[in-house]
C-alpha cells in the first residue's frame, strides 16, 4: 500500500512537471510568433491597414522597445507576483492582444496592441525561465533549458517563419494572430493545471521608477535607431541624430543614477561580479547578432534574389530547426550525463556557424534550396551548441536571489545584439548594392564585344516574339540593366554572409582574451568572485 502511494505521488509529480515545462514552452512560442510576424507579412499588413512605411515602422519599434523594457522590469515584479502566476498573466495578455489585433485594421490600435505584446513577451520569457530554474534541481537544468530554448530561440529562427509563410500564402496575416490566441490559451490551460512551485528567496526591492523612465527612453531610442537607421541613411537624417543623442544621454544618466542608488536600482551590478555571467553576457550579444542577422539574411535572399514565395522562404529554415534541436539535446546530454563543462561546446558552435556563413557566401541567382541546405543545417547545428552553453554558463553559478535579474539582462544583451546585427547587415547590403551597380555598370561599356553580342542576341529574341526593332533594342538594354542590378544584389548578399563569418573571426580571439582576463581576475580576487 505504501509503495502504491509513493508511486502515485511520483507519477503526479512527473505529470505536473511535464505540464509545467510544456506550458512554459508553449508560452515562449507565442512570443516567437509575435516577434517575427512582421518579417514576411510586411506588404500584406501595409496594404490592409493603408499605412505608409513610416507608420508601419512603429509596429516593429513599439514591440521591440517594450519587449526590452519587459526584460528589465520582470525581475522587479517577481518578488511581488509568484513566477508561475506572472507567466500565466503575461501569456493571457499576449493572447488577448493577438485576438484584438486580428480583428482590427486601425493603425493606432495595432500599435498599442503591439506594445502590449512586446511587454508581455519580455515578461513571460524572464518569468518562464526563472520558474524552470526554481522548480527543478540544477542537475536537470541542461535538458530543461534545452527544451525552453526550443520555444524561445529555435522557434523564432526556424518554426515561426515557416508557419507564417504558409498562413500568408494559404490564408492571410490575421490568421497568424489567431494562431497565437490558440497557443496562449493552450499554454495558460496547461499552467493552470500544475501546482505552483515554491519560489526561491528573491531579493525584494521597490520598483525604481526613475531608473525605469531613463532605461525606457534609452531602449526606445536604440530600438528606433537600429531598426530604422538604415532606411534613413543613419546620421544623414536629423531624427536619427537627435534620437542618438537622447539615447546615449539617457543611458549615461541611467548608469549614473543606478550607481548612486547603491544596489537598490533597476540594474543589479552584482551580476557582473560573476565572471561566468560577464563572459556569457558578452557572448550572448555576439551570438544574438549572428542568430538574428542570419535569420534575416537567408529568407531575404530567398525572397528578393531567388524569388521564393513566403511559404518557400519560411520552409527554407525549417530543416535547420531539427538540427538546432538535435544539437541542444546532444549538448544537454553531454553536460548532464557526461559532465562535460558548458564552455567546451562554445568553440565548436562558433566554428560551425562560421563555416555555414562562408558556404552561403558562394550563393548565386541560380542557387536553390538544395544548394543552400547543407550550410543552413550547419548553422542550426552550431547555434544549438552555442546557445545552450552560454545559457548554462551565465546562470549556473548565480545567486538564486538575483537570478531573474540576470535572465532579464542576458536576454536584453541578446536582443540588442540582434538589433545591431540586422541593422549592420541591412546597411552593408544597401551600400554594397549601390557600389556594385556603379562598378558593374562601368564595366559594361557600350563598345565591349561581349556586351554587343548579348544585346544583339537579346534584341533578336525579343524581335522573334513580335517586337519591332527599335523597342527590341531598348528592351535588350533594359534587360541588361536589370541583370546588372540583380547581380549587384547577389554580390551584396554574399558580402553580408561573409560579414557574419568574419564577425566570429574577429570575435573569437577577443572572447578568448576576455575569458583569460576574467580568469586572472578571479584568481587575483577570489573572495570577490565567490560573492
Amino acid at each position: 500500500m505504501t509503495t502504491h502511494i509513493v508511486a502515485t505521488v511520483k507519477h503526479k509529480t512527473f505529470v505536473s512537471a511535464t505540464l509545467l515545462v510544456a506550458g512554459i514552452v508553449f508560452a515562449a512560442l507565442t512570443e516567437a510568433i509575435a516577434s517575427t510576424i512582421l518579417s514576411l507579412s510586411r506588404g500584406d499588413i501595409i496594404g490592409d491597414i493603408y499605412a505608409t512605411p513610416d507608420e508601419f515602422a512603429w509596429l516593429d519599434v513599439g514591440y521591440t522597445a517594450f519587449k526590452l523594457i519587459g526584460f528589465m522590469v520582470a525581475a522587479s515584479m517577481l518578488p511581488c507576483i509568484r513566477p508561475l502566476s506572472l507567466v500565466i498573466a503575461s501569456t493571457l495578455a499576449m493572447g488577448l492582444a493577438s485576438g484584438m489585433a486580428s480583428a482590427t485594421t486601425s493603425l493606432d490600435l495595432l500599435i498599442a496592441l503591439r506594445i502590449i505584446q512586446g511587454l508581455a513577451g519580455g515578461v513571460l520569457l524572464v518569468a518562464g525561465q526563472t520558474t524552470i530554474f526554481f522548480a527543478f534541481r540544477s542537475a536537470h537544468q541542461p535538458v530543461l533549458q534545452a527544451l525552453f530554448a526550443m520555444g524561445a530561440v529555435v522557434a523564432p529562427a526556424t518554426v515561426a517563419p515557416a508557419l507564417q509563410g504558409w498562413l500568408l500564402d494559404s490564408q492571410s496575416w490575421t490568421w497568424i494572430f489567431y494562431c497565437n490566441v490558440v497557443l496562449s490559451l493552450a499554454a495558460a490551460g496547461l499552467l493552470l493545471m500544475v501546482e505552483d512551485p515554491a519560489p526561491a528567496t528573491m531579493m525584494h526591492r521597490p520598483l525604481d521608477w526613475g531608473g525605469l523612465l531613463l532605461v525606457s527612453v534609452t531602449l526606445f531610442c536604440f530600438s528606433y535607431i537600429f531598426s530604422q537607421g538604415s532606411r534613413w541613411d543613419w546620421f544623414e537624417e536629423p531624427r536619427i541624430r537627435w534620437l542618438s543623442v537622447a539615447g546615449v544621454a539617457s543611458l549615461f544618466l541611467f548608469l549614473g543614477q543606478q550607481a548612486l542608488r547603491k544596489g537598490t536600482g533597476l540594474l543589479d551590478f552584482t551580476l557582473f561580479r560573476s565572471d561566468d555571467f560577464t563572459f556569457a553576457f558578452i557572448v550572448s550579444f555576439i551570438a544574438g547578432a549572428a542568430l538574428f542577422g542570419s535569420a534575416f539574411l537567408i529568407p531575404s535572399f530567398a525572397v528578393s534574389v531567388l524569388a521564393f514565395t513566403p511559404t518557400d522562404a519560411g520552409l527554407l529554415l525549417l530543416p535547420s530547426g531539427a538540427l538546432f534541436v538535435a544539437a541542444l539535446l546532444l549538448a544537454a546530454f553531454l553536460m548532464q550525463v557526461r559532465r562535460v563543462p558548458p564552455f567546451a561546446t562554445v568553440p565548436f558552435g562558433i566554428l560551425l556557424i562560421m563555416l555555414a556563413m562562408w558556404m552561403l557566401s558562394g550563393s548565386t541567382s541560380e542557387s536553390g534550396a538544395a544548394d543552400m541546405m547543407a550550410a543552413i543545417l550547419l548553422r542550426g547545428l552550431g547555434l544549438g551548441f552555442l546557445f545552450l552553453s552560454i545559457t548554462l554558463i551565465a546562470f549556473s553559478n548565480l545567486d538564486r536571489r538575483n537570478l531573474a535579474a540576470g535572465i532579464g539582462l542576458f536576454n536584453t544583451g541578446r536582443q540588442l545584439g540582434g538589433l545591431v546585427g540586422v541593422a549592420g547587415l541591412q546597411t552593408l547590403i544597401d551600400h554594397n548594392v549601390a557600389a556594385n551597380v556603379a562598378v558593374l555598370g562601368a564595366s559594361v561599356t557600350a563598345g565591349g564585344q561581349a556586351v554587343i553580342e548579348r544585346l544583339a542576341a537579346t534584341a533578336a529574341m525579343l524581335s522573334s516574339r513580335g517586337m519591332d526593332a527599335v523597342p527590341a533594342s531598348r528592351g535588350a538594354i533594359a534587360l541588361l540593366g536589370r541583370a546588372v542590378a540583380g547581380q549587384s544584389v547577389v554580390i551584396a548578399f554574399d558580402t553580408a554572409f561573409n560579414a557574419v563569418a568574419l564577425l566570429f573571426v574577429v570575435a573569437a580571439p577577443m572572447l578568448v582574451a576576455i575569458k583569460i582576463g576574467l580568469a586572472r581576475r578571479a584568481k587575483a580576487h577570489p573572495k570577490r568572485a565567490d560573492r
